[in-house]
């Protein structure tokens, strides 16, 4: 086998994973035997974040390496292009890489492969702009033309129940099955990017009943509720949303769906293992860099919260495992040290330059992150979710997190060292006053746009506050319905 001078890389990106659920974590329920070995084998990011935590600008930081406040989004911006910046793929193709992505990018246009040689996509259905993804077109090849969602469930609820189809028909089997068959496909004279982008643990929550099985026998851990979030009438106004998502389903069917998004993960660690088998025995994995990291995590009914958008822990934390290879170029293992854990601040911003610099590829000056193989420690991260009443920001330190929501004038504050569970707000608490302050000036000096509304005289005013009121969704929160024939028609001729 012809041997590369630069190592491949292969990065593989979840949707919805909060960072606590690995077993390396200390997990006292997940499954994640592949993930812990990899971390084992490699360094594992245990504070890492994503800057804004829902899923299109957090992918848009990602594949840029910048802030929400450079590429343009921090709200949910469905029909925003790609900024004109270097993305990661198209910087390692400037680099003399073949680039290949397989899964969720979220990006728009949809085909657009923003550096990509090429994408096989699965973009769970959405098909408002009259696109077919891969993944549908995969399940009409197998007879099953639009039932993708016949199990029922919705993109965004929690209600559960086993894949409705063979498992092999699963979006997390056939990602896998793509990535394997790009890596086989792959031109041995040139290194390789490959993205595997799985759309779960994002709802549906549909994993196949053999991983539900496995937790079966298993006491699901029960949600904490911090003494700020027992009454959910005194909940931020922004905070509202994530408590509305579950709020009228029973306990148990909420322990049914902590179950099932459970298995859901278990099912993607175990998909994760035959990419690396392929790549094993094409002779290539010590060859290669492997990343794993989410866009963001879910609450999964920690404080009565669900979903993300949000800065606590369950949300805006992200898992993020790098390892080496064995001594290409200079993604060697003395820069990723095997078995260890790293405490640093890291955002996904991060990812970009770490890649770049492992491969020997120059960093883009665009780029905003810092690479994880350097000794820096930022002193503080800074996250921005929505604008307008729904606004809320971060500041996290070493050791505290201020989160402040501009309706009411919120903050709240958490000694991440003695409460990882953020169960009390110490905002309040006179002991902590002198902290609150500091973190609140560094919170002023991130402010930019329409924040600089909530600030008057260099204090903080926020917005006026007001009561959440929840609302019907007659549309169950999007859900998708027969997708044969595709819906809306196109308007494009079949044929030429």
């Amino acid at each position: 086998m012809q041997k590369i001078d630069r190592p491949n890389v292969l990065l593989i990106t979840v949707d919805h994973w909060p960072a606590h659920l690995l077993g390396v974590a200390g997990h006292p329920v997940i499954q994640t035997p592949t993930l812990d070995e990899l971390a084992r084998n490699g360094v594992r990011l245990a504070r890492a974040y994503s800057e804004c935590p829902v899923c299109i600008p957090a992918r848009r930081t990602l594949m840029t390496g910048t802030t929400p406040r450079t590429h343009g989004d921090r709200t949910f911006q469905a029909e925003l292009p790609m900024p004109r910046l270097p993305t990661l793929a198209q910087t390692f193709r400037n680099a003399g890489y073949q680039a290949y992505a397989v899964g969720k990018l979220h990006v728009f246009p949809q085909r657009d492969r923003i550096g990509f040689d090429d994408v096989l996509l699965d973009e769970e259905g959405r098909t408002q702009w009259g696109v077919v993804d891969d993944y549908e077109l995969f399940l009409g090849d197998r007879g099953h033309a639009g039932e993708q969602y016949a199990h029922g469930m919705s993109n965004n609820q929690y209600v559960s129940r086993p894949w409705h189809l063979p498992e092999e028909l699963h979006r997390t089997n056939w990602a896998a099955a793509q990535a394997e068959r790009f890596i086989r496909r792959r031109d041995p004279t040139r290194p390789s990017l490959w993205y595997l982008g799985f759309a779960h643990p994002h709802p549906p929550l549909t994993p196949p009943s053999s991983y539900l099985d496995l937790y079966r026998s298993v006491k699901i851990d029960e949600p904490f509720v911090g003494e700020w979030a027992r009454d959910p009438q005194l909940l931020p106004y922004a905070l509202g949303r994530n408590h509305e998502y579950a709020r009228h389903l029973s306990e148990a069917v909420r322990i049914e769906a902590r179950r099932a998004f459970y298995a859901s993960c278990t099912h993607i660690d175990h998909q994760i293992r035959r990419v690396i088998g392929t790549l094993r025995e094409e002779g290539i994995l010590h060859e290669t860099v492997i990343a794993f990291t989410s866009d963001h995590g879910d609450m999964l009914g920690n404080h009565g919260l669900w979903a993300k958008r949000c800065f606590f822990e369950g949300a805006a934390g992200v898992p993020m495992i790098l390892c080496g290879t064995e001594s290409v170029g200079s993604g060697d293992r003395s820069r990723v040290p095997a078995g260890t854990t790293d405490d640093r601040l890291i955002g996904l911003a991060d990812l970009m330059p770490t890649l770049l610099d492992l491969c020997g590829i120059e960093i883009p000056p665009t780029v905003e992150g810092l690479s994880m193989t350097d000794d820096g420690r930022r002193e503080y991260l800074y996250g921005e979710q929505d604008e307008g009443v729904t606004a809320s920001r971060m500041i996290v330190t070493g050791g505290y997190k201020l989160i402040y929501f501009a309706t009411g004038n919120r903050r709240l504050l958490f000694d991440l060292g003695s409460d990882p569970h953020e169960l009390c707000d110490l905002s309040s608490d006179p002991a902590h006053a002198e902290i609150l302050s500091e973190l609140t000036a560094l919170l002023l000096r991130e402010l930019h746009g329409r924040d600089l509304e909530w600030v008057k005289d260099g204090e903080l005013i926020g917005l006026p506050g007001r009561r959440f009121e929840p609302s019907p969704s007659q549309g169950l929160f999007g859900q998708r319905g027969s997708h044969w024939p595709p819906p809306p028609a196109s308007g494009i001729s079949v044929g030429a």
